[in-house]
């Protein structure tokens, strides 16, 4: 060999590029890249920037129920195409892939379950299955699970995540706005508390009905919150609406949603609330227990003044937590 020759690098070429995901995301508000399991890891939320990605409806049952609590209903109401609708592909064909994609029979989750202990009705929207828009069937499952949280006594809370009404079911959906809104006066008539969490994007239908009617209404960071989008309002009025229009900071400034609330503190501030709203009655049990202890006797034996003392407190506070 000469003293000049070169021998040909031993660099092994690629010649085909590898398909699959690398698990390494951009984050799409701080534009990071960011592995996916880190997301997972923290509720999928961006450890960055905090951005709240969507959940699905399971995977926010898992977030604000306590374990193996949740008793699903309903489910024997499912979605069928009364009109026929189609569109680009019929509505029949619409809700098959929806499911499948979704692994769900419709966009809504309701039953009961127990926040940090406290027995509550729970609704959830699933994004996944048609942008988590109201059919018909949506909305008779969240009025059936209203109804029986009458029955049955339980404060109702309702998440959040729509596009609105569907528009294949076209006045057969828009028939559940009034629908819901009657079943939640009702839950109100009878003194039981409805709390209704905001999530990105709550829009449409569901924004104009029972997601706006909550005793306390909560938003996740950054929730697009509106009736019409951002780019319809500005179409129609002509106008550019002001930064961070119709976001849930926004919204908590003008008085529409009453705190804002991030996913890490979400079950701890519903718990939290749910005792303020409901806990007076075990409150006063604990009281009447309490006296028994300090009087060294039971309950039938109190002395009469302290027992009427305890009627008329007790008397009180119901008063004030059934006042609107």
């Amino acid at each position: 060999m000469g003293l000049f020759s070169r021998h040909k690098p031993k660099i092994k070429v690629q010649t085909t590029k590898k398909d699959g995901f690398s698990g390494w995301v951009k984050c799409a508000d701080c534009q990071e890249l960011i592995h996916a399991s880190e997301i997972q890891k923290n509720l999928h939320c961006c450890p960055k920037c905090n951005h709240h990605y969507r959940l699905s409806a399971l995977q926010r049952i898992h977030l604000l129920a306590d374990p193996e609590s949740f008793v699903e209903w309903g489910t024997e109401l499912q979605p069928s195409d009364p009109l026929q609708f189609k569109d680009t592909e019929a509505y029949s064909e619409r809700l098959k892939i929806a499911q499948t994609k979704s692994g769900r029979s419709e966009a809504a989750a309701v039953g009961t379950c127990r926040v940090h202990g406290i027995h509550i009705a729970l609704g959830v929207l699933d994004f996944t299955f048609m942008a988590g828009s109201m059919g018909s069937v949506v909305g008779e499952r969240l009025t059936l699970m209203i109804e029986r949280a009458i029955q049955q006594e339980l404060p109702v809370v309702i998440v959040s995540a729509s596009g609105g009404a569907r528009m294949q079911e076209s006045i057969l959906s828009l028939m559940q706005m009034a629908k819901t809104s009657a079943a939640l006066a009702k839950l109100s008539e009878a003194h039981l508390p409805y709390i209704s969490i905001l999530t990105n994007p709550t829009t449409g239908g569901v924004t104009a009905s029972f997601a706006s009617l909550g005793d306390v209404i909560i938003a996740e960071p950054d929730a697009l919150i509106a009736f019409a989008g951002p780019r319809v309002v500005e179409q129609t009025i002509g106008q550019k609406l002001p930064p961070g229009a119709q976001k849930s900071e926004f919204l908590l400034e003008k008085g529409m949603v009453d705190c804002i609330v991030d996913r890490h503190q979400l079950k701890d501030r519903l718990a939290l609330i749910l005792h303020y709203l409901t806990g007076n009655e075990r409150t006063f049990e604990d009281d009447e227990e309490n006296l028994r202890m300090l009087c060294g006797t039971k309950s039938s034996h109190l002395p009469q003044k302290l027992k009427e003392l305890l009627a008329t407190a007790e008397a009180i506070v119901k008063t004030a937590g059934h006042s609107r």
